[in-house]
């Protein structure tokens, strides 16, 4: 019996004139493959939307944040507590947390060295904490060198918790014992089909106020924009999802679906309100196996030449043609089921079963996943 372990998506997604992911010089994100300059999109600049998606989804927001000092003081004093108090109490949370013995040190802006991700509900939690102790906190106020006054045990115990968002995406927090998630979802950088040339787009400004006889415009710059066919992949350890949830299939598969329709669905911010890219994947391929994930980026080594069509269509005969090599030469034993869905109706070998939608699409995939559960 062949147990499935993980789940690749594979995506072909058109973007137009748009820069969704700038470097540090506003200039679209590039490397070279294949000899050959693509635009790039990073993975944490996708993983992002994805993640926040899936907390929408769910119900479930998580905050990646230095601010919890900050955070806990003003939840304190929005239940009235005095300024100097409640900022007192919010510097106890990394002090008696462990500071020095933990390395959770505070910077001077009041935030932590260390970087939290953690449930928006155990910030909560933690003035809640912080309430209960607040007269040995009062005690605290202007001192120069205060005492950890909260218990260590119970700090931890809240900064640890996890939601869905943590338990898919992982977390790295060496400074507290047992704060660490291994992550299940790796997302690869998105990139180009084929060669690309950003283009330098020079505009103006008119000031709306300029008086009769005035000429000229009120601002001038330039941006860099790009189009083109993206290749897009992530994969899921649903084996290891399923083990950090503690065996739990059914809150497993609920995962695993609230991904999958992120993965599809999300789209990066950058310059969103200037070339508004809000496109779909035109192809989606997604294979549940029992072995081990496989990309197929090396479909796109050899750069897409663009033909009548466009670069879609040959794009997606290019990404079905490796996957047939890459079953002829890697086997499809570890294969448990896989599928693929678009926007053209033609029939692509090498990509499993054909499938009328997305939803459908991922409907199938968590049954093959999780056979057990009712997905």
């Amino acid at each position: 019996m062949t147990i499935p372990k993980i789940i690749d998506v594979h995506l072909l997604q058109t973007l137009p004139y748009s820069n969704v992911n700038r470097d540090d010089l506003g200039s679209p994100k590039t490397l070279v493959y294949g000899g050959t300059p693509r635009t790039r999109v990073s993975s944490q600049a996708w993983k992002r939307p994805v993640r926040l998606e899936i907390e929408q989804q769910l119900g479930e927001p998580a905050a990646r944040t230095r601010r919890v000092p900050g955070e806990v003081s003003r939840r304190l004093q929005d239940r009235d507590w005095p300024k100097d108090l409640a900022d007192t109490a919010g510097a106890q949370i990394l002090r008696s947390a462990g500071d020095k013995e933990a390395g959770l040190k505070t910077e001077k802006d009041g935030g932590s060295a260390a970087l939290f991700y953690l449930p928006v509900s155990a910030l909560d939690k933690l003035a809640d904490l912080a309430a209960e102790h607040r007269d040995a906190i009062a005690v605290q106020v202007g001192k120069k060198k205060p005492e950890a006054i909260l218990p260590k045990e119970v700090l931890h115990k809240i900064i640890t918790e996890k939601n869905a968002s943590i338990a898919l995406f992982g977390r790295m927090l060496a400074e507290i014992p047992g704060a660490g998630v291994d992550g299940n979802v790796q997302v690869a950088h998105a990139f180009t089909t084929h060669a690309t040339d950003p283009e330098i787009d020079f505009f103006t400004a008119v000031d709306d106020l300029n008086r009769a006889g005035q000429h000229g415009s009120g601002h001038m710059n330039s941006a860099e924009f790009s189009a083109g066919v993206f290749y897009r992949y992530a994969c899921l350890d649903v084996a290891g999802l399923t083990r950090g949830l503690g065996g739990d299939k059914d809150l497993a598969s609920r995962l695993t679906r609230a991904f999958l329709d992120a993965f599809l669905s999300a789209l990066p911010s950058g310059k969103q309100n200037s070339t508004a890219p809000n496109t779909v994947p035109d192809l989606a391929y997604v294979s549940v196996r029992s072995d081990r994930p496989i990309s197929l980026a090396g479909a796109f080594e050899n750069p897409v030449r663009a033909e009548a069509e466009g670069w879609a269509a040959p794009s997606f005969r290019r990404l079905a043609d490796h996957s047939a090599k890459i079953r002829r030469l890697w086997g499809t034993g570890g294969i448990v089921w896989d599928g693929y869905a678009g926007i053209d109706d033609k029939p692509l070998t090498g990509l499993g079963d054909a499938v009328g939608s997305y939803p459908e699409m991922v409907q199938s995939a968590v049954r093959a996943a999780f056979p057990e559960t009712q997905a």
